[in-house]
């Protein structure tokens, strides 16, 4: 491990630094003050009631019904299939449900009675067996593709509203004290809990407030339902930081430090590490952390010879051989700093030229200054250009995207340094860490990066505006913007395809404990009619026929929304059945090997949806090789995609067809006619 250099001729005073300075708890000392905009060091906010406050009284998720779960199946297969597709998949569904399905399903009830202490979907402990399991985190932790472009996702955040605040350095120390201010936030129960309001008004009350802390935990949650507000579980937070993903042979683990207070900066594919936190959690002096980015950036001028972050980007077994390898040569104490690390600052030396670049440096970057491993990565470019990249294992949007809506506001309205400070310059030198490899591990980089470059170079991202219409328009239509968009995605799949693909949408199910996400199917009957009306039938039907369609597929949509949300979807539960059968070493019902089962969950329209103020953008990869990953969000006035494939040429047409199907349903909920 050596020292970084300091900049600016430093480095004859580092020797004379004393002891590194904190910000204090309590007092305020006026040499200590860098801005005057804020007014608590420590925190983002102290919430009146606790941050845990609801995790023991939320209620559980629910085991859907399983002719409920069938039925739902056979909805979303039929518009797939043709008449002897259906019947044979329909005949292999109703006897899994008749039969052994019934076994797998009055199973998989008692398993989760007696696990009240989690979900169905995040862990279960199998008494026959002496085996604790985790469906939906042993789907991710299994899986032996690259974590980059596969499963990690970003998201962008907005510029600074002051543009003198978006100085690479500035911004990077502010959103990093920030984000140590949440972090202290959390760990003290001073972070507000998520709670979704029916009514507004309770949120900003503080009788309410006062009154569900006086509550213990095991009623709390009742007294917010009292007033129609809706407590979400917390629990994926504990994950967020000093986490990392750690590779092992066939399946990954997942790792957490309690007591780690340094962290992580990426320069050039160099690793530095310095403590931000004292054994009390009080926060590092932002003139300090301002030092030491400078500091960093001056010293990582170069790349190494050997980039090891490309092993993150590589297939999980091969990284896990590679990490032995590494731990084998010494580097063990430096690979635990790496993974319990508070989080990952990745100083880019890019400058973002357009929205499409921006998308491509968040969502994969070039592997060198990336370490996708951990829990996630701040992303900050040369111009400023803030972003998030996440590893999906441990935790979904909510997480993140609360933690990002926090940190932004925070980091504006209460910046730590501002554009006229200035960095400590007496300051402590940081560690850099150095590694000991090996030929067969420079080999293993060497081999890592030529994969990554071949495959980033295969994938295209688009941005798509459309301005016409938005949110607001679709709402005065008494419609659903999300099923409208939904509607279009559904006719532009058709246009280009000339038939019905499978879809998915992402909606979460933090409304109860240990809830993680269930699957909307975008593709009903209802689409598939309104979309053969609006193209094979076009001229055919009314313009208020084709608004009644339009409105029947707004009505559905929301109905599945309605129905992932309260965890009665089917996706997750015959997923969780099949899993049953799995570790059982048992032979697959039918069901799950009939072509169909295979097809629908080869998802070519795969999207999600995340809104926010703080959000610019948000993307991942597509799920599958001849597909897409659309990251939209329906804006007031205006729709934003964020739109990924291998597949550049279909890429584009997509987007055209989208317009084109856009423009479509605007014009009939105008009350034109199609010509």
């Amino acid at each position: 491990m050596h020292r970084a250099r300091p900049s600016r001729g430093a480095a004859a005073l580092v020797s004379a630094v004393g002891r590194r300075r904190y910000w204090r708890t309590v007092g305020r000392q006026t040499e200590d003050m860098v801005s005057e905009h804020d007014k608590d060091h420590h925190f983002v906010h102290r919430s009146t009631i606790p941050t845990m406050h609801f995790q023991p009284s939320l209620p559980r998720l629910p085991i859907p019904k399983l002719e409920d779960s069938i039925r739902r199946y056979l909805a979303a297969q039929k518009p797939l299939l043709t008449f002897e597709q259906y019947r044979y998949t329909e005949r292999l569904a109703k006897e899994f449900e008749q039969g052994v399905g019934k076994d797998l399903h009055r199973d998989l009830l008692e398993h989760d009675s007696l696990n009240k202490h989690t979900s169905y979907i995040s862990g279960l402990f199998l008494f026959i067996f002496v085996q604790y399991l985790s469906p939906w985190y042993d789907m991710y932790l299994s899986a032996r593709e690259p974590i980059v472009l596969n499963y990690n996702p970003f998201i962008t955040l907005n510029p600074d509203p002051k543009p003198g605040y978006n100085n690479q350095i500035l911004r990077a120390t502010n959103l990093v004290v920030s984000a140590l201010k949440f972090l202290n936030s959390l760990k003290n129960d001073f972070l507000r809990p998520d709670i979704y309001y029916v009514n507004t008004k309770w949120s900003q009350s503080i009788m309410f407030k006062n009154f569900i802390r006086m509550l213990p935990p095991s009623l709390s949650w009742y007294g917010a339902y009292l007033v129609n507000a809706y407590p979400l579980d917390m629990s994926q937070y504990r994950l967020l930081f000093n986490s990392s993903r750690i590779p092992n042979l066939n399946k990954d683990t997942l790792f957490t430090s309690e007591f780690a207070r340094h962290l992580l900066v990426m320069r050039n594919g160099h690793f530095y590490v310095f403590d931000v936190l004292d054994a009390f959690g009080n926060i590092l002096h932002p003139s300090e952390i301002q030092a030491h980015l400078s500091q960093i950036i001056y010293d990582a001028d170069r790349l190494p010879p050997f980039g090891l972050s490309y092993m993150t980007t590589e297939d999980r077994n091969t990284w896990a051989a590679v990490r032995q390898l590494l731990v084998q040569k010494g580097n063990e104490e430096n690979l635990k700093k790496i993974d319990s690390a508070v989080f990952c600052l990745c100083l880019d030396s890019t400058s973002i030229q357009d929205e499409i670049e921006m998308s491509h440096v968040m969502l994969h970057g070039y592997g060198f200054n990336r370490w996708f491993d951990k829990s996630f990565s701040l992303i900050i470019t040369s111009d400023g250009t803030a972003g998030i990249n996440f590893e999906h294992s441990w935790g979904d949007g909510v997480a993140v995207l609360r933690f990002i809506n926090e940190v932004h506001r925070d980091s504006t309205k209460h910046p730590a340094v501002v554009p006229e400070s200035s960095p400590s310059f007496f300051v402590a030198p940081c560690d850099k860490l150095e590694f000991n490899l090996s030929h067969r591990i420079t080999s293993a980089i060497n081999a890592a990066h030529m994969k990554f470059e071949e495959k980033r170079k295969q994938l295209s991202i688009r941005a798509f505006r459309y301005e016409t219409f938005g949110k607001k328009f679709v709402v005065k239509q008494k419609m659903s913007p999300d099923g409208v968009f939904q509607l279009a995605a559904q006719m532009s799949a058709y246009r280009l395809y000339g038939r019905f693909v499978p879809s998915y949408e992402a909606c979460s199910t933090a409304a109860f404990k240990h809830g993680r996400t269930e699957t909307i199917r975008p593709t009903s009957l209802y689409t598939k009619k309104c979309t053969d009306a609006f193209i094979e039938e076009r001229g055919q039907h009314s313009t208020e026929e084709l608004r009644k369609m339009v409105d029947m597929c707004s009505r559905y949509h929301k109905r599945l929304q309605l129905e992932a949300t309260l965890g009665q979807g089917f996706d997750r539960h015959l997923f969780a059945l099949k899993y049953l059968v799995q570790c059982r070493g048992g032979r697959l019902p039918d069901i799950y090997t009939d072509p169909a089962y295979e097809k629908i969950n080869h998802n070519i329209i795969s999207t999600s949806t995340l809104g926010s103020p703080a959000i610019h953008y948000g993307g991942f990869g597509p799920v599958v090789s001849d597909g897409f990953g659309l990251g939209y969000n329906v804006f007031d006035n205006w729709i934003g995609c964020n739109v990924t494939s291998y597949l550049e040429g279909d890429l584009e047409k997509l987007l055209e067809c989208l317009e084109y199907s856009l423009n479509d349903l605007f014009d009939v909920l105008e009350g034109r006619s199609l010509t």
